[in-house]
């Protein structure tokens, strides 16, 4: 006995069950099922970043703006090491220093981003701008925004991503990025790098930002710079 035709709208609905189940397939097929953090030396941020380097030398007293207390909780259960000190020069600049390193960077456990922790602790966003910073690691794509509290206290930022050895500063590339390492079937590490100054002249501040990023750099090991500054870049800046 011959089976009747299936009408167009069985079909359709046929057509979309397969897709579903070969979509499934796939994505069962490529998940991630190792950390690329488990493949390369443990991080440790307190003895990767020197408290003397250059001119910068590590001060006990300073501001270093972080989430409050209920972020905390929620940052530390995202990220593995989180490292904040204050720096000063031989010409009285401070520069106030954060890096967070988590050991998986998926979408579920992004990085906190300046754009999020600052205006959660009161602080206005005057503006948001990409820019590059050259350095003996390449060319290091950051983002550089002004923020202000109750017009008192001026703090312009300068920070950059790392997923595994990419910088990124968010957006479809880190969504690329993250594709890439899904197809290798690795979970990616990373860390965020924030350099921050309090001072109403943010060209200046940005100018100490700037400095003193190429001053950590070139006193760190290949190794070091890896970690921090991902592979040297030398595209134009975005």
């Amino acid at each position: 006995m011959k089976a009747p035709p299936l009408l167009p709208g069985m079909r359709a609905a046929l057509l979309m069950a397969v897709l579903m189940l070969a979509v499934s397939a796939l994505a069962y097929a490529v998940r991630p099922v190792h950390k690329l953090a488990d493949a390369r030396p443990r991080i440790q941020l307190e003895q990767l970043v020197p408290e003397r380097f250059g001119p910068w030398r590590a001060v006990r007293v300073g501001a270093v703006v972080l989430p409050d207390p209920q972020a905390l909780q929620t940052l530390d259960r995202i990220y593995t090491q989180l490292l904040s000190r204050t720096y000063v020069n031989d010409r009285g600049v401070v520069v106030m220093l954060s890096i967070a390193y988590g050991d998986d960077q998926r979408a579920a456990m992004a990085v906190h981003y300046p754009e999020v922790c600052y205006p959660a602790q009161g602080f206005a966003l005057d503006s948001s701008r990409t820019g590059a910073i050259d350095t003996v690691q390449g060319r290091i794509p950051v983002r550089r925004l002004e923020t202000s509290l109750a017009q008192q206290r001026y703090e312009p930022v300068t920070y950059w991503t790392t997923i595994g050895d990419t910088v990124s500063l968010g957006g479809f590339e880190k969504r690329l990025i993250e594709l890439r390492h899904g197809l290798r079937r690795e979970i990616p590490d990373g860390l965020l790098v924030r350099v921050s100054t309090i001072n109403r002249d943010s060209a200046r501040a940005f100018a100490d930002q700037e400095a003193f990023t190429r001053d950590l750099l070139a006193h760190l090991g290949p190794e070091g710079r890896r970690w921090l500054a991902g592979t040297a870049r030398t595209a134009p800046a975005p």
